[in-house]
């Protein structure tokens, strides 16, 4: 019986012909033309929270923090050392991250899969929503995920190929990501368990270099490990006992949506298709031992972290990027999926293939909409009022708040602090979009000053040491800045004044905004 072939005149036949013909200038072309629309975004887009909320990390340059490790915090400083305080040199490390990203899942998967596979593997690493806005957002997620393509690369070195010279890098690349994130200690577990079921990679559990490997990252990751000595084991703790003893909340739909998210439907059905298996589908002939091996590294890659999210989201609440980084391990195998569909007599496989030009068109559209609309804004169509999660109108507050902070001081108060009444949203934003960054830094911080969390800014701005300044404390709702419970903490408080927040004329949210004098700390036992 003969294999089905491209040879329709379809419009999906055509584009086949075409990309066997010239596949490898469309691949390399689409890459380019979406780290450049990341390069241009990245300027012209306002900081989310987060990102500022780092930025200060940056301005605390520090060995470890509360809630993440330093990585986050060091590559932040040298982008803005070589390109300024600014959107694009906060985010130059983020695009830095997402080209190493593209590197080495290419070469990852040309060593398993062959160049076609590692082309279409390149573009998914940029193109797939998470990798996508990992390589310009400045969070950890972002060097967490080039240390992960980085590790797997090297663990494929070093287990599939053989080579015990790449266990050095393997565990610099490992330590690296802990510097980044603590959640890819789970790749590490997965390449244990693939050394204990594999007969061919048990052999490394005799050998030194596995070992080696672990002191170097231990090494890499030892700065982490010194600042959590030094204050309590804080970070640790943070991570772990803090989360375990959050209030029970069943958030397993959560972790769902977030794959289709972060992978599209097209790619949530091929990694299902691909990991979810005893053997890898896309065999078309004798089984190749070698693609077994590999395909049972990545498939367990993916399936260890999963398996833990899956099982913490039975009784806690997970966010949408945790999943992120793990899903690396499934660009390799749904690449090789779509190349290999064409030579396929599977109809899932073959449909599956042909989804794939119009999901990255539509992709590329909707983000090529999305940053317009963040930038400059569509006529017709508003923002929404929870900016805390939109890059929206940051410039503009931080503007409002220099210019109510300098008036407050010229009617006399003492030692202005501006205190944002949430956990670091409006702190952060406020001193990053400050007039003067150096004072916005120093004189900006946050809701714990009356009981709330506040995350690093508790270490920052200690309350026993503003014992005595007067505040301006700025909020999203009224309730935030109530007497009742404000009235404990300071001698005098100022009346409820209402700001309106614009972007480019446009309107996105109230805030309000009052004035307290003699700032008193709770008194501690």
């Amino acid at each position: 019986m003969s294999q089905p072939t491209d040879s329709n005149d379809t419009p999906i036949g055509r584009f086949d012909r075409y990309t066997r013909r010239h596949g490898r200038v469309l691949a390399l072309g689409l890459t380019a033309a979406l780290v450049l629309l990341r390069w241009i975004a990245c300027g012209r887009i306002d900081l989310l929270p987060e990102e500022t909320y780092y930025w200060n990390y940056a301005q605390h340059l520090d060995i470890g923090y509360l809630d993440h490790p330093p990585m986050v915090a060091w590559l932040i400083r040298f982008g803005t050392d070589l390109f300024g305080s600014t959107e694009f040199g906060v985010r130059a490390g983020a695009l830095l991250c997402g080209i190493v990203t593209g590197a080495f899942v290419y070469r990852l998967t040309r060593n398993l899969f062959g160049e076609r596979s590692a082309l279409i593997a390149l573009v998914l690493s940029q193109a797939l929503p998470f990798h996508f806005m990992a390589g310009m957002l400045m969070t950890p997620d972002a060097p967490l995920t080039a240390a992960w393509a980085a590790t797997l690369y090297f663990l494929e070195r070093a287990l599939i190929a053989g080579r015990p010279r790449a266990w050095w890098a393997v565990g610099f690349s490992l330590g690296l990501g802990l510097l980044s994130k603590y959640t890819i200690g789970m790749l590490g577990v997965a390449a244990a368990l693939y050394m204990l079921i594999d007969a061919d990679a048990r052999r490394w559990l005799r050998r030194w270099e596995p070992y080696a490997a672990a002191l170097v990252c231990v090494a890499v990751f030892s700065p982490v490990i010194i600042w959590n000595a030094r204050h309590d084991w804080a970070s640790f703790a943070f991570q772990t006992s803090r989360r375990l003893a959050e209030q029970p909340r069943f958030s397993l739909q959560r972790l769902v949506a977030a794959a289709i998210v972060l992978l599209t439907p097209a790619g949530i059905l091929a990694m299902t298709g691909t990991i979810l298996r005893r053997r890898p589908p896309f065999m078309v002939s004798v089984l190749d031992r070698r693609t077994a091996r590999a395909w049972r590294l990545l498939q367990l890659a993916v399936l260890v972290p999963l398996t833990v999210f899956a099982v913490f989201s039975l009784r806690h609440e997970v966010k949408l990027d945790w999943m992120g980084a793990p899903w690396v391990a499934a660009l390799p195998l749904i690449a090789c999926s779509i190349d290999r569909a064409r030579s396929s007599g599977a109809t899932f496989w073959r449909g599956l293939a042909h989804a794939w030009p119009p999901t990255l068109a539509a992709l590329v559209l909707l983000y090529g909409i999305g940053f317009y609309y963040l930038a400059l804004g569509i006529p017709g169509v508003g923002y929404s009022a929870q900016n805390e999660l939109l890059p929206v109108g940051w410039r503009d507050f931080g503007t409002q708040i220099d210019g109510i902070a300098a008036d407050l001081r010229a009617h006399g108060a003492k030692e202005l602090l501006v205190v944002g009444m949430d956990r670091y949203a409006i702190a952060s934003e406020v001193a990053f979009y400050s007039k003067d960054q150096t004072r916005g830094v120093a004189e900006t911080s946050s809701g714990h000053l009356f009981g709330g969390m506040g995350l690093m800014y508790e270490r920052w701005f200690p309350p026993s040491a503003l014992a005595g300044r007067d505040l301006l404390l700025v909020g999203w709702d009224v309730d935030s800045l109530d007497a009742r419970v404000l009235s404990s903490r300071v001698d005098r408080l100022g009346p409820v004044v209402e700001g309106t927040l614009l972007h480019d004329g446009r309107l996105v949210r109230h805030y309000f905004h009052r004035a307290a004098f003699g700032y008193r700390p709770a008194v501690t036992k």
